[in-house]
């Protein structure tokens, strides 16, 4: 796959530069500049970071950097027993822990929440770091719904972390996830109180806390223009006393070749009435209501005033 001019090797994290410096110079630049696009692909289009990924794999198989890279790139795509398969290999490689909660996330994926529970409660567990160890809870909350265990889900997620206010970098996701779970067994006033705090943390939006707590409290939001439209129109409805038309608003009416075919609808028969910036449109009742439902003549007209500006 090609890769742009401006990207450079000099972007990767240099934990992973000293890795590659086991090859050889122009290999080690060529591995470097695949993980780079990886790396900002990933989000936006993971396809395009997968097929970066197995460059760089088929290049440089036996570095553990390009074997984790691989395993993110294939989970992204929800190729999870490749994932898997990957992380294993960076894990063998490296011999750190740090991958175990997603580890335990491909199980899940691969419809084995069981085997995630157990990797829960493995010891690697206890040798993550405080991220580690949020990420491992997540993971362990999400099995326990995936068995229908949905209370225990609750019970999981309870913890320090999730009570502290102070806000770290997995506090949203962390609260989120125990808002969804509150909802999930019906206790929505708790839930919408979780889903606010959520909104409080969630400083970057990596969550979609703000439209679940609009949800709970009723609130649409219908998008009022379509893009396709060229003009917007507002309606503005008036009311005119009958009495108070003269002789000089009738030279403004148009003459019958000129005004537009009346509109008739199941209820009312509506005469359209052009001028230069605005139309007018008269409600009037139809001719076989009876007589107690037509307007006196004191009484006043519904007009509807229909102003159409280009955006």
């Amino acid at each position: 796959m090609p890769i742009p001019d401006d990207v450079t090797g000099n972007e990767i994290d240099k934990d992973v530069h000293q890795e590659l410096l086991s090859l050889p110079k122009t290999l080690a630049e060529d591995v470097a500049r695949n993980l780079v696009m990886v790396a900002r692909l990933i989000d936006e289009d993971p396809e395009g970071a997968y097929g970066y990924s197995r460059v760089a794999l088929r290049l440089a198989s036996r570095v553990a950097a390009v074997r984790e890279a691989a395993g993110f790139a294939a989970y992204a795509n929800q190729k999870y027993s490749e994932a898997l398969a990957e992380f294993r290999a960076a894990r063998r490689m490296t011999g750190n822990t740090e991958l175990w909660p997603v580890m335990a996330d491909c199980e899940r994926g691969l419809g084995r929440p069981e085997k995630a529970l157990d990797m829960a409660g493995a010891p690697e567990v206890q040798k993550l770091d405080k991220a580690g160890q949020v990420e491992m809870r997540l993971v362990a909350a999400g099995a326990r719904r995936d068995l229908d265990q949905l209370d225990a889900a609750i019970v999981t997620l309870q913890s320090p972390e999730l009570a502290s206010s102070s806000v770290q970098p997995w506090t949203a996701r962390l609260r989120y996830a125990y808002a969804d779970a509150l909802l999930a067994v019906g206790r929505e006033g708790e839930a919408r109180e979780w889903f606010a705090k959520t909104v409080e943390a969630d400083r970057d939006g990596s969550t979609d806390a703000s439209d679940r707590l609009a949800e709970l409290d009723g609130v649409e939001f219908v998008d009022a223009m379509d893009e396709d439209d060229d003009e917007t129109e507002t309606v503005v409805t008036v009311v005119v006393d009958e009495n108070t038309t003269t002789d000089d608003a009738s030279d403004d009416e148009p003459s019958d070749e000129d005004a537009p075919e009346a509109v008739e609808t199941e209820a009312v028969e509506t005469e359209t009435v052009e001028t230069e910036t605005v139309e007018t449109e008269t409600v009037e009742p139809k001719a076989d209501e009876t007589e107690a439902d037509e307007p006196k003549a004191d009484e006043p007209k519904i007009v509807q005033i229909k102003d159409s500006t280009e955006d």
